[in-house]
Formats: C-alpha cells, sequence, structure tokens
C-alpha cells in the first residue's frame, strides 16, 4: 500500500468521525428534544477532540511529508497540498481550544434559539462574548500575515487565502453601486404588485411544492432529504445523505420554496462532488475519494455560489415561473388570479427588509456587508458585545434606511455566530459574485436554457455544473477556478449587470 494510499484512508477516517459530528448537529437542529442539548454538547466536544487527535497526528503528518516525496501527477499532488493545509491548520490548535469550541458552540446554539424566539440580547451576549473570546484565540493560534488582522485567520477557514481588506476593496465600491440601483428602482414609482407573495399557502401544500421543485432540479431525494429547522441549512453528511432543512410561513410562500431551492444548490454541490468515486493512487490502483480533499468543497464562496444560482438565477427567472405556475396555482388555489408575469414581477420586487435569508436580490448584498462589517469590528476588539445591538441598528439604517423594531429582526436573527462562524459572512457575498461570472459564461455558453427551463428541464445546467464546478472538488482555489472556468479572474462587474438589466425589466424601466 502506497504512502498515498495510507494517507487517503486516513482520511476516509476523519470524514467517517467528521460526518457523525455532523450528524448530531443536524438532529440538534432538527428533531433533538430540548432536554438533550447539555449531554449534546458533552458529545460534541468528545467528538471534536477525537477528530482533532486524528487530524493532528503525528504519523498523519509523517504520511504527508512521505508524500510530498514520492512521484505524484497533478491531481495527488493538489491532494496532498490540501492535506498540508488541513493539518497545518489543526497542528496549531490545541485540543483543549477545539473541545470548548465545540462545548461551547453547542449550547450557545441553544441558548440563541430561545434569544431570538423572545427577543432576549440580554440572555445571548455572555453566551456571544464566550464564542468571539473563543474565536479570537483560535485566530491567534493560527496566525496572519504581517500588516494583516486577527479576522483574516478566520476568513481563510472559509474563503481560503482571502484577507480582510481585499474584501472590503470589493465590497465597497459594489454597495455603492447596488445603493445606487436600490434608490432607482425604489424612487422609480414603477414597484410591482407583490399581492401574488401574499396568497394563504398551508404548510403542507408548501412541502409538496418543494419537494415537486426539489424533484425536477435534480436534487437526488433517493440521496437526501427535506425537514423544517429554525434556520435554513443543508448538511453534506456523507456519501449518499445531503440533509435539507427549511421554514415555512402560511403568509409568505416565496420564503420557504426560496430557502429550499438555494439549499438545493448546496446540496446538488455535495451530491456532483466526487464522494462516491474513485481515483487513481500513485501505482495506478483506484482510491476511494471519499475523505480526501478531492470529494470536498473549494470554499464557501463557491459552494454560495450554487445555492445562489438556483434560488435566483434560476428559480427567480420568467422561464421558471412559465414551468411552475400551473403547479403552484395548483397547490396554492389564490395564486390561479395572477398570471406568470405578475409573479415573477413579485418574487423580483427590491423593498429593503429586515430579515436577510428573505431578502431580495437588490438589497441581500447590503446585509452581508452589514454583518462583515460589525463581525470585524468584534473580533478585532472594537465593538463590545453590549453595544451590539446599538451599533447593528444605526449601521443598518444607514445601508438599508429602516429603524430595526427589536433584536429579533436585528442582531438575533442569524445563528451564524452562536457557534462561532466568524468570517463566514462575505462568502455569501463572494457567492453572489462567482454565480454571475458563471451565470454569465453558462449563457454565452447554453443559449437555449430558457427554453429548456420552460419545460421543467434543468438537466443540461445541472451537468455543467456537475463537470465545471463541483467534479474537481478541491483540485483548484476559488480564484483559480473561476478563471479557468470564465476566462478572467472575479470581478463584480457581471453581478452589477446581471441584477441591473433584471431588475430594471422587472420594473419596467
Amino acid at each position: 500500500m502506497s504512502k498515498y494510499a495510507q494517507l487517503c484512508a486516513h482520511g476516509r477516517g476523519s470524514a467517517t468521525l467528521k460526518s457523525i459530528s455532523a450528524l448530531l448537529a443536524w438532529d440538534q437542529e432538527t428533531y433533538m428534544p430540548r432536554g438533550g442539548g447539555d449531554a449534546r454538547a458533552e458529545q460534541m466536544a468528545l467528538l471534536a477532540g477525537m477528530m482533532h487527535d486524528r487530524t493532528s497526528s503525528k504519523d498523519l503528518g509523517d504520511l504527508i511529508a512521505a508524500c510530498e516525496s514520492e512521484s505524484l501527477d497533478d491531481q495527488q499532488r493538489a491532494c496532498v497540498r490540501e492535506f498540508r493545509r488541513d493539518y497545518d491548520k489543526q497542528t496549531k490548535l490545541p485540543k483543549s481550544l477545539v473541545e470548548e469550541l465545540a462545548r461551547t458552540g453547542s449550547k450557545a446554539q441553544d441558548v440563541w434559539k430561545d434569544a431570538r424566539k423572545n427577543n432576549d440580547f440580554k440572555a445571548f451576549a455572555p453566551w456571544l462574548s464566550k464564542m468571539v473570546d473563543l474565536s479570537r484565540q483560535k485566530a491567534t493560534c493560527y496566525g496572519f500575515e504581517p500588516g494583516g488582522e486577527v479576522y483574516d485567520a478566520l476568513l481563510d477557514e472559509y474563503e481560503p487565502n482571502a484577507k480582510a481588506r481585499q474584501v472590503e476593496s470589493i465590497f465597497k465600491p459594489l454597495g455603492e453601486q447596488l445603493s445606487s440601483l436600490v434608490r432607482e428602482l425604489t424612487e422609480s414609482g414603477k414597484t410591482p404588485s407583490d399581492a401574488p407573495t401574499k396568497v394563504h399557502a398551508p404548510k403542507d401544500r408548501q412541502h409538496a411544492l418543494g419537494m415537486y421543485v426539489l424533484r425536477a432540479i435534480g436534487f437526488d431525494l433517493n440521496a437526501g432529504r427535506l425537514d423544517v429547522t429554525t434556520h435554513p441549512f443543508c448538511e453534506g453528511l456523507a456519501p449518499g445523505d445531503t440533509r435539507l432543512t427549511t421554514r415555512y410561513d402560511e403568509r409568505y410562500f416565496p420564503g420557504a420554496l426560496y430557502g429550499t431551492m438555494h439549499e438545493a444548490g448546496h446540496g446538488m454541490y455535495e451530491q456532483g462532488l466526487p464522494k462516491c468515486k474513485t481515483h487513481k493512487g500513485p501505482g495506478g490502483d483506484a482510491i476511494e475519494s471519499f475523505g480526501t480533499p478531492l470529494a470536498d468543497s473549494i470554499s464557501l464562496g463557491i459552494h454560495e455560489s450554487q445555492s445562489r444560482m438556483w434560488e435566483n438565477m434560476v428559480g427567480r427567472g420568467r422561464p421558471f415561473w412559465k414551468w411552475l405556475h400551473k403547479e403552484a396555482c395548483d397547490q396554492f388555489a389564490e395564486l390561479g388570479k395572477f398570471d406568470v408575469d405578475e409573479i415573477y414581477r413579485a418574487v423580483n420586487i427590491v423593498r429593503p427588509s429586515f430579515i436577510r435569508v428573505e431578502a431580495d436580490e437588490g438589497t441581500y448584498n447590503l446585509h452581508v456587508m452589514l454583518r462583515f462589517g460589525i463581525e470585524r469590528a468584534m473580533i478585532a476588539g472594537d465593538l463590545s458585545i453590549g453595544d451590539l445591538p446599538g451599533a447593528w441598528n444605526e449601521r443598518f439604517k444607514q445601508l438599508l434606511g429602516l429603524d430595526v423594531p427589536d433584536d429579533a429582526h436585528g442582531c438575533l436573527q442569524d445563528v451564524h455566530w452562536s457557534f462561532g462562524l466568524f468570517g463566514y459572512f462575505p462568502t455569501y457575498t463572494l457567492g453572489n459574485l462567482y454565480a454571475a461570472q458563471f451565470w454569465e459564461t453558462i449563457r454565452q455558453r447554453m443559449p437555449g436554457l430558457d427554453a429548456e427551463f420552460t419545460r421543467g428541464d434543468f438537466s443540461q445546467l445541472l451537468q455543467w455544473l456537475n463537470q465545471n464546478i463541483h467534479g474537481h472538488g478541491r483540485r483548484y482555489r476559488a480564484g483559480e477556478l473561476c478563471e479557468m472556468v470564465t476566462r478572467r479572474p472575479l470581478e463584480s462587474r457581471p453581478l452589477l449587470d446581471y441584477l441591473s438589466v433584471k431588475l430594471r425589466d422587472v420594473y419596467g424601466l
């Protein structure tokens, strides 16, 4: 057995432990009884410690070093390179910190649920303070480049090699141009009617519609499922097991429809990764890819590009509604009063609102920029936890022009900070940028997509994504993949062009 094969086998064991932890996290968000929180925290801490032992062991380091001296092809070298990256990060973290992050994050998540429900920031504040402190400790262990900042080390976990100042340089002009577009639309006096989005939509009918859409767009329900949670997410547990979650509001069906499509985009990426496939080892032997970086996602920015593409560029498009109109009207009788164009315009209205996951395409990135600035300040120590609600509300007013009514609609709305996902939020806008650039390329190469979508055929798009995005795993870095697929580096123009053309069409401008 070659050292490379041994390394990949070690990776499979680690990935199996990780999948058990992910299953426990999914259960906590869906079906776990409320009384199980403390025990679950201890379970998560134990597993985190076990995984850390395995992924930072001297044996693993020796295997990686041996493979770095072997004669490998480009794909194998990329695999070893990513094993090295992960190992170097893990060895910088003490086991006690890894366990405490898992334990505190699990408990904080349950506190956040109640705090959000009861609009009680004071109850959550001590736990948020703990997670910020633990995240700073983690970032300090990782280290960061001279002239950089602590936040860079956290951002690198989700978007490898990205830097806060680099992100800021993209976000600032993008935010200004998006704000200008939003003002143009909202002040035009031509806002479409939102009546189609306000029809009564029973939860069971929404679930049925969501399942109908999942089957059509290509999410494999034999290898996945859809459940209900407080904050929607996708969990790619293991080969053949990808879990989606959503939430239902009988007064606003687009929330669940697009939430389901968003998570399905993540899910189809997970299902498209070569987890069930093999690749060649140095001696030509077949090696299982699951557990290796070749079967893992590149970055959260690329992951988010898939969810936003299916949610917005497909799901909020006119061809999609030409196909879905009949089924949606069958599920929601009141929707039959509206034609395709009225529904298409209604689901694309640009209207500043409080909840990020329900935000329209025009304002969504402003929500992300708000969170990026605030969490960066918290990690740097420039914003105290006690001042968070006030800072949030002030910045929200500046960016979106609204007075936040309470913390449940403000700084308590997202689950991410409760379990330490600092550095995660910027990837949402990076995902929109990648999605738009990929979409522009896709439209050029497949001019017949609109006709296919109108017939309910989404297979050509999914096949293209499988081949050009999903199937590479982590062989390429995000920027490298973007340039390879689109023939140019990531830029903001495709997103601005896409939004300007589409939203002006929606508003008849």
